[in-house]
């Protein structure tokens, strides 16, 4: 007789057995099929983080590896003494530039952090004065950014500065030109268009005489602020109105590098669109002429990780649940199938008797389990989408309120470099993702359908084997 008829016969006569294996199944099939909706929904969230985000590469100076290197002592014939950077301590925009042509790199930028004197004719801005007798030497001076793209600034991106006049510092601008505060620009009676002198900020080192160099720099603009006096003293490079922002050469010229055109960088940084092309931009820095062991790259992705982290815990756990669900599901139908061989011994013994051949048998079995997997999937792609997305906003909500609460946690944290709490975060903060879209394609369908299979074949086959090894005269003479 044909083993296709004897297994539905078998599954239609005994209706609630089959519904048992039905239901089994239905279960094991709807927690995979879960399990692989929120791996996929987490994956193009993943990649949708990529794309707004990406992560950024900073290159800047290793003094530590630049002094063990032995070269710090620059291009100067005579050299210099030993502890200090020299001129091989210097990033230089030139090279930055040629870095920033990687295909990898979807934005640059660059600043130079220094500082400038005021002069006569450029005064400080400074509504409280020192208390008497305080030394103010070292804090009595402008704080002189030097930046690429003035857009590209934090307090600007975040919306905690803006122009109120002129325009700002660009990728074009030329070495001269400053943008300044607006309580700075009253205080010294400036406008857009007018000539501002600062003296070079270096402090001179021991026994040396102060660098006395003044350099004219025109505004091209005005920018508000919205950090509001403290009303009482403030160091005056640590007051926000007497932040400027120049170019990077203008900036390295009051750094008392000279008037250069390639001027020097504090940092560079370089956003790509992936973590994973890091090593690629590494190469590119490398062709470029850049020295990695004193200009290192290393790679913030802290708003990815931030963005992806719970739904990446999300999709953690329902890998766990996959694997978990189809290992139990495994061995319990393995028992299941084992018990349904036991009391069908006498079924058994008596097709052997008649000629069955024993793969046969064990094929009738298959089909019959086979028969029910297949039933289950077609209501586990039913039923699992909605399942699927219920379950994958709790778990995601249950993550980000952790996330949340760690975050809150962290920025409770006081900043010792900020003394006087004012200073503004350069990136702004990025909310976790909160939200997960469940679409069940066919690629889901397949995949869970090849797990469902697999499960009924092993389940099948390995309590089956046994029935290779009956003897039909055993079976009805002896029983059990």
């Amino acid at each position: 007789m044909n083993l296709f008829k004897r297994a539905w016969w078998r599954l239609t006569g005994h209706l609630g057995k089959t519904a048992m294996l039905v239901g089994l199944f239905f279960v094991i099939c709807t927690l995979v099929l879960s399990g692989f909706l929120i791996q996929s929904a987490a994956a193009r969230a993943a990649d949708r983080a990529k794309e707004s985000v990406g992560a950024v590469a900073t290159m800047q100076l290793d003094v530590n590896a630049l002094i063990n290197s032995g070269k710090n002592n620059g291009t100067n014939p005579q050299g210099q003494q030993g502890g200090t950077i020299g001129s091989n301590g210097d990033l230089r925009r030139s090279l930055v530039e040629k870095i920033c042509a990687s295909p990898v790199v979807s934005q640059c930028n660059y600043t130079t952090d220094g500082g400038a004197f005021p002069t006569k004719s450029t005064k400080l801005y400074q509504p409280v004065p020192p208390p008497r007798g305080q030394d103010s030497v070292g804090t009595d001076l402008f704080k002189v950014d030097g930046i690429r793209d003035l857009n590209a600034v934090g307090a600007f991106r975040n919306g905690d500065a803006k122009l109120v006049a002129g325009h700002g510092i660009g990728p074009h601008s030329k070495r001269d030109e400053i943008v300044i505060e607006e309580r700075l620009a009253k205080e010294n009676g400036l406008k857009v268009g007018d000539t501002a002198k600062l003296k070079v900020g270096e402090l001179p080192a021991a026994g040396q005489q102060a660098d006395e160099r003044e350099y004219a720099f025109k505004v091209i603009g005005i920018y508000r602020s919205d950090i509001a006096d403290t009303g009482t003293y403030v160091p005056a490079m640590m007051d926000p109105a007497n932040q400027i922002y120049a170019t990077t050469d203008g900036a390295s010229t009051l750094l008392g590098k000279g008037t250069a055109k390639d001027g020097v960088l504090k940092q560079a940084t370089f956003t790509l669109n992936d973590p994973k092309d890091l090593d690629r931009l590494k190469k590119d820095a490398k062709a470029a002429g850049a020295d990695l062991e004193i200009f290192p790259l290393s790679i913030n992705d802290k708003q990815y990780r931030t963005l992806v982290g719970p739904i990446t815990k999300t999709a953690a756990f329902a890998t766990v649940t996959v694997w978990l669900v189809a290992v139990a599901g495994t061995i319990i139908l393995a028992l299941i199938v084992a018990s349904n061989l036991r009391e069908r011994r006498g079924e058994l013994g008596i097709l052997l008797s008649l000629g069955e051949k024993k793969p046969r048998l064990l094929g009738q079995h298959l089909v019959e389990v086979v028969a029910c997997a297949v039933l289950a999937i077609g209501l586990a792609g039913v039923c699992s989408q909605f399942l699927s997305q219920t379950i994958g906003d709790r778990l995601l909500a249950s993550e980000v309120s952790s996330a949340n609460q760690a975050a809150a946690n962290e920025a409770n944290q006081p900043d010792p470099s900020d003394p006087t709490g004012t200073a503004k975060k350069d990136q702004p903060d990025a909310k976790p993702i909160d939200s997960i879209d469940v679409r069940l394609s066919p690629v889901d369908i397949a995949k869970v359908g090849a797990t469902g299979l697999g499960i009924a074949a092993l389940a099948t086959c390995v309590p089956g084997a046994r029935i290779l090894r009956l003897n039909p005269r055993d079976i009805l003479t002896k029983g059990d």
